[in-house]
């Protein structure tokens, strides 16, 4: 779930794409695996470094900042197998952040952490197309010493708008041993997910994600995409649409929302991967009112679960469904006549490694 999440180790690319700092520039480093053999470099390129624009990538190749096996290439060149890349990238310029008065809702807060509920709505760090009201604008006005941490000790991301619980360092060291345990897959992530259409009991995604090839701002299941596995199971059926409890071992950009896509059960309400209003047969004006005023995808981060970073300690949080969200379950379920209930964390509940022998899902590539 972090912002640059660690690659995995992925056997179709020997080695997997390195990089090193050199002041303003970064050299980023790969080998040409066996199913990218045969490509245009500009096609190997984007496959190589999913992290930068394919515009970006041409333009280095234009300027000599690209070479294969030492010798600079043409976009359209063909690459071999077990051939080197070398790209020379130039830093982008950092977008400055500066402390803003944004209210934040704080489950827990010590010297090296920070636990908050994160409302739809709020982008997590500034950008090109946000400069400010960020979480991270937040974050510098709640705690100034921040400033010293990276992204202000942000260490993983929800979309701008998808709710609920987030981690944050506040020291040096947690930031790194949070860094780590994400990266070792040691941070366990538990949504609920509202999908259109009648989802199985349960279910594994694993299929890779990558960029989309066509538009930088979504992402697809694309073979040469990192590997991206979710767990699912079902806690109600309604009338069109099911709830469902899913769980994250590996932690991409949109992962939820593309692996649900790819099944053909987008999350209600996403407007980049295909959750558009569908209404259930013979629907009332109530619900079909209720349905058309929510304008997000409905997905929110119900719990998380890790070790304290300095004290080891074993930690678990969790937040409500948010009321616009509950709103549009509560709709559903009147009209399912059913009865639904999701409590907070209870002990005697289900654990978070209990997601076994379910269907699953890995071939449907189309």
């Amino acid at each position: 779930m972090g912002d640059n999440p660690q690659q995995l180790e992925d056997p179709r690319i020997i080695p997997e794409a390195v990089s090193h700092q050199i002041t303003d520039e970064q050299l980023l480093e790969a080998e040409v695996g066996p199913e990218l053999a045969g490509a245009r470099l500009d096609q190997a390129l984007a496959a190589l470094f999913p992290d930068y624009s394919r515009s970006r990538l041409q333009g280095w190749t234009r300027d000599g900042r690209v070479q294969v096996n030492g010798e600079p290439r043409r976009p359209r060149d063909k690459v071999a197998l077990g051939d080197r890349l070398r790209v020379r990238a130039v830093a982008e310029e950092q977008v400055a952040c500066e402390p803003q008065p944004i209210p934040l809702r704080v489950l827990y807060e010590d010297d090296h952490i920070l636990v908050l509920d994160k409302p739809a709505g709020l982008v997590v760090h500034p950008a090109a197309g946000n400069p400010d009201g960020t979480l991270q604008n937040a974050l510098l006005y709640h705690d100034p010493a921040l400033i010293e941490l990276p992204r202000a000790g942000i260490v993983h991301r929800l979309d701008k708008d998808t709710t609920g619980v987030m981690v944050v360092a506040r020291s040096q060291a947690a930031h790194k041993r949070l860094v780590d345990a994400i990266a070792a897959r040691e941070v366990k992530r538990e949504y609920r997910a509202l999908v259109v259409g009648s989802m199985p009991a349960g279910g594994t995604i694993d299929m890779p994600i990558g960029r989309h090839p066509t538009q930088r701002t979504r992402m697809a299941v694309n073979p040469m995409g990192k590997p991206s596995v979710t767990h699912f199971r079902v806690l109600e059926h309604f009338r069109g649409h099911t709830l469902l409890k899913v769980l994250l071992e590996t932690g991409r950009t949109h992962q939820i929302r593309v692996h649900m896509a790819q099944l053909r059960h987008p999350v209600f309400g996403d407007p980049v991967y295909g959750g558009r209003l569908r209404l259930p047969a013979g629907a009332s004006e109530e619900l079909k009112q209720v349905l058309r005023g929510f304008k997000r995808q409905a997905l929110h981060a119900k719990r998380l679960e890790l070790a304290h970073p300095i004290t080891g300690r074993t930690m678990r949080f969790s937040c409500a469904i948010p009321e616009d969200m509950r709103l549009v379950i509560d709709a559903l379920a009147a009209d399912a006549n059913v009865h639904w209930h999701d409590p907070e964390y209870d002990e005697e509940a289900e654990d978070f490694d209990t997601f076994d022998g379910f269907d699953e899902y890995g071939d449907e590539l189309d």
